[in-house]
């Protein structure tokens, strides 16, 4: 069996490596910058959030507050800078001082910086329902098919399993 290192206790997930060094840097600045990119959506709210996202705080050489950079689209700049007052407050009040001074609204196109690879919004897709028919009909298929099981739990829960699997839109997939 080969000797183990001191120090080396195995692998590591380059998140905890990076963890106490980022922690550290933000809290120099006197409040962790990283909480507002972390938790965006319950700072600003979700209105605001769905409109744009923060991207950097930075720090002028009088350290007379910082100023929070705010990434978001053409369409909604107009919007989002009449909010930038609401955005400072909201940021300010979770550190409870005015930690932030101004707020820069940075314009880019829809996918951001890079190059069409990464959607700007995060939204979830939205999912076909199953018309009423549909959903009868899986429901008597399903019903006649499990039909001969004795036990009756066993008979709604593969009852109701069926329906879910026989009302599924199919999408060109093996059936």
């Amino acid at each position: 069996m080969p000797k183990k290192r001191p120090g080396f206790s195995g692998f590591k997930r380059t998140s905890q490596f990076l963890q106490q060094p980022i922690r550290q840097a933000s809290e120099s600045r006197g409040f962790a910058v990283s909480r507002v990119l972390t938790h965006w959506a319950e700072i600003v709210g979700a209105e605001i959030a769905n409109m744009g996202r923060p991207v950097e705080v930075s720090y002028g050489r009088q350290g007379m507050g910082a100023t929070l950079s705010v990434l978001t689209n053409g369409a909604m700049a107009p919007l989002l800078e009449m909010q930038k007052e609401i955005i400072r407050e909201r940021v300010n009040t979770v550190y409870g001082y005015n930690a932030i001074a101004r707020v820069r609204v940075t314009q880019t196109a829809v996918n951001g910086f890079s190059e069409g690879k990464v959607d700007f919004l995060h939204k979830t897709p939205n999912k076909a329902q199953p018309s009423m028919e549909t959903v009868k009909i899986a429901r008597d298929k399903a019903s006649e098919l499990t039909s001969p099981v004795g036990d009756t739990t066993l008979r709604e829960a593969l009852e109701k399993l069926g329906q879910n699997i026989l009302s599924k839109p199919k999408n060109g997939s093996m059936r």
